[in-house]
């Protein structure tokens, strides 16, 4: 809903104004996003309110226009990304108007081709040390922004650099840091549209260990197989862990699933590899599921024989029996 703005108010009212974006300011092209301008720190929303847009582009609906208690903007186009004001009027006295909010940003995403993001020296973190992100893409882009729902409140601003014939930015994040863990994408954007933004990257998660007394990795029948003969990996801890998660030294992600109380009072999972072909050095983590992005050290290292197993790059490492009994647990956002 809107009215057109009539009167000449009085401008400047002493409360700080603020403007905020529902769901998130980072918006998909073509998604919406709802504004609302509000005062004394946001615990009152202005009845009546202005919008404008710093770099004073033509968007009509913002035109000399008053919006009552929320605006639904959208489906969002390149043209909507930019930086926003808002003022109001006070509800006890209509005349008078606030002064302007400090600006929002609004990123319109999926406009460019994804970059990649990577974390050195990788996404498993021992507690206490740091961990750089990297952003990187074959396209020159000016801009990365890094966003973690967790750690940062708006997108974080990087600078890119020329890397390679594309560009690519680096953040580092210090161990102290306690809300490091988490889900991470990174956007990348040129430098003279610096809020219309690419596709996400995919999702990198970073996982803090260290935090719990490591578990037990065991194979059964043993480390040493035959090609071909059916393997399985235990991990079990006396700790109540309700996750586990199984590694393997060159891969890039785990293997979770849930942990189940077993008769020696153990909580235990068991990962099925099938028919052996994964030769390689094993190690397992436990996680709760209040905290799931923080493990405990890992195993000791399991090292795995299989004889007259294939080269290494035509093994495979996801396995459709474990997957099937991910789903059957409903693991969620916790299997990997």
């Amino acid at each position: 809903f809107f009215l057109v703005q009539r009167a000449c108010p009085y401008m400047g009212g002493q409360d700080k104004t603020f403007l905020s974006a529902q769901p998130s300011a980072v918006v998909p092209q073509g998604g919406n996003v709802t504004l609302r301008c509000y005062y004394r720190r946001g615990f009152n929303n202005f009845t009546n309110f202005t919008l404008y847009k710093d770099d004073r582009s033509h968007i009509p609906i913002l035109h000399s226009r008053i919006f009552q208690e929320s605006f639904l903007m959208g489906p969002v186009t390149p043209a909507h990304a930019g930086t926003y004001r808002c003022r109001g009027s006070y509800p006890h006295s209509p005349t008078e108007w606030s002064a302007l909010s400090d600006p929002l940003a609004i990123m319109v995403t999926g406009v460019h081709k994804k970059p990649s993001l990577l974390a050195l020296p990788g996404p498993l973190v021992k507690s206490g040390e740091t961990v750089i992100l990297q952003c990187s893409s074959d396209t020159v882009f000016g801009h990365f922004f890094l966003h973690s729902e967790v750690t940062f409140e708006e997108p974080l601003h990087l600078f890119g650099e020329l890397h390679g014939g594309g560009s690519q930015a680096n953040y580092s994040i210090s161990p102290k840091r306690s809300d490091l863990p988490g889900t991470y994408r990174c956007y990348g954007s040129v430098t003279h549209s610096p809020y219309v933004l690419s596709a996400p990257s995919d999702p990198l998660d970073i996982v803090i260990t260290g935090k719990y007394e490591k578990p037990s990795l065991s194979a059964q029948p043993g480390p040493m197989v035959q090609a071909g003969e059916n393997m399985t990996l235990s991990c079990s801890s006396q700790t109540s862990f309700d996750m586990y998660h199984l590694s393997r030294e060159g891969e890039a992600r785990e293997l979770s699933l849930p942990a189940v109380p077993s008769v020696n009072g153990t909580f235990q999972a068991d990962f099925p590899l099938g028919p052996a072909t994964h030769g390689g050095t094993y190690r397992c983590f436990g996680s709760f599921h209040i905290a799931p992005y923080e493990w405990s050290d890992p195993s000791d290292p399991l090292p795995v024989s299989v004889t007259g197993e294939e080269t290494p790059s035509q093994t495979t490492w996801s396995n459709p029996t474990l997957l099937n009994k991910q789903k059957l647990a409903g693991c969620g956002g916790t299997c990997l």
